[in-house]
């Protein structure tokens, strides 16, 4: 797991980072491969906006919040992304157990030709 904290247009502190690193590492569980995350932080006005790119294996997430306090951006673009994994992962689930396996699809193939002489 590698993620990555960018402050842009400020000055970071410490307790953001850790806070935000924290958050995002929590999406790691729901992920079956290491998962690389981009975080950058920054300000426009008196909105704080936290961007979060995740790649993992083959899947891409990504979220932008903005509020009035960096934290509260943190928490709504966690929970966004967290969706995104979510839901990502029942479609694959789902395509999964709802398919049909390779051995019946070539028994119905094979059922349903004619016999040829």
């Amino acid at each position: 797991m590698n993620i990555t904290i960018t402050f842009r247009h400020m000055d970071g502190t410490e307790a953001v980072k850790r806070y935000a690193h924290e958050k995002v590492a929590k999406l790691q569980k729901y992920l079956r491969q290491a998962m690389t995350a981009q975080v950058t932080l920054s300000i426009e006005g008196i909105d704080h906006i936290a961007e979060v790119r995740i790649s993992s294996g083959s899947a891409h997430f990504q979220g932008r919040e903005s509020s009035e306090d960096f934290y509260a951006s943190i928490d709504l673009v966690h929970d966004k992304l967290l969706s995104q994994v979510r839901a990502a992962k029942g479609a694959a689930v789902a395509k999964r157990h709802g398919g049909v396996s390779a051995g019946e699809f070539a028994a119905e193939l094979e059922s349903s030709q004619p016999e040829q002489e």
